[in-house]
């Protein structure tokens, strides 16, 4: 079985047999499917029309458990985002009443980032369905399979 990667292996081997081109079939493969999985996942979100950087929002809130809140540099943080990347994306979400902002009871300068009910049920609809396309995605590998990919994986990233 082959497929467009090694179609482009071919090529280089053919234009550079010097090049030892393991890596980029590697990483080839990983950012198509990595792009593809992205866009699959983004039409799940979008049924409840959010994209995936506001799921990556409110998300991250719900994932952080009770009281589902957060100040707006740790919720950056978690998101590895700048602090102003994510004001554009509270603001949308505040107006659409998935998240509320409130005084920091404990900082007088600062604030938190709530998630409303409706933001935590978006939140857990949106989840299961990104989830099931990923799954979906996944199934042609065996679990066996899926579990060896995934240590992998974690091993070549412990390696960057």
């Amino acid at each position: 079985m082959t497929d467009d990667i090694d179609r482009i292996l071919a090529q280089w081997a053919a234009e550079r047999p010097d090049l030892d081109t393991e890596a980029m079939g590697v990483f080839g493969r990983i950012f198509r499917l990595a792009r593809l999985a992205g866009d699959a996942t983004e039409r799940a979100y979008a049924m409840f029309g959010i994209a995936r950087a506001d799921f990556d929002v409110i998300a991250t809130l719900r994932r952080s458990g009770e009281p589902f809140q957060l100040s707006p540099g740790a919720l950056a943080a978690s998101m590895m985002l700048s602090t102003g990347g994510t004001t554009a994306r509270l603001d949308r979400l505040e107006k659409a009443g998935l998240v509320a902002r409130s005084p920091d009871p404990d900082d007088r300068r600062g604030i938190l980032v709530r998630l409303t009910p409706k933001g935590h049920a978006l939140a857990d609809e949106a989840v299961t369905a990104g989830l099931a396309e990923q799954q979906r995605l996944l199934s042609r590998l065996s679990p066996e399979q899926a579990s060896q990919l995934t240590a992998l994986l974690r091993e070549l990233l412990d390696g960057v």
